[in-house]
């Protein structure tokens, strides 16, 4: 099938159907005159590949997870991969819950502060309390920030 039948059956811009040919993830054929042609199992194939990155997986996992060919998949390696990805996930709420846990106390040192005195004035106990260590810093790892403006890059480029 060419590139605009395997849009229309999965939804996704011919663009991102040649990304994911030019990064590896898609093999396709050439025509004698230089057109795409994809087999049927590109509308699985892609399918998987869109279910996974809304499921948090990145490209490069994609990459690791899917075989070579999708009638090999090897069961155990699968519920692996998925259960790690569950244990990630887990952490990062937990990191995230710190997180709002820091971000609420913070808020509460800011809107406590006494009448009379301005924000300015205020903000030097409220960094001095963060100094001290009573209030614990915010716990998200690089991996998570990454992940989460990937998400949101996703998000805007997606067609509404």
């Amino acid at each position: 099938m060419k590139i605009g039948e395997l849009a229309k059956r999965t939804g996704l811009a011919p663009s991102r159907i040649r990304f994911y040919e030019g990064i590896g993830l898609l093999k396709v054929e050439r025509q004698a005159n230089g057109y795409r042609s994809y087999p049927s199992q590109a509308v699985l194939l892609l399918n998987l590949i869109a279910s996974a990155q809304q499921a948090g997986f990145t490209l490069d996992e994609i990459r690791a997870l899917l075989p070579p060919d999708l009638a090999e998949w090897q069961h155990g390696s699968l519920v692996e991969t998925l259960r790690n990805k569950v244990r990630d996930i887990e952490a990062m709420e937990a990191r995230l819950a710190q997180s709002k846990a820091h971000i609420h106390a913070l808020l509460a040192d800011i809107e406590g502060k006494p009448a009379g005195i301005d924000c300015a004035t205020n903000a030097k106990p409220v960094l001095s309390h963060i100094r001290s260590g009573e209030m614990e810093g915010s716990s998200l790892a690089p991996d998570d920030v990454a992940m989460f403006r990937k998400a949101s890059r996703r998000r805007r480029e997606e067609p509404t």
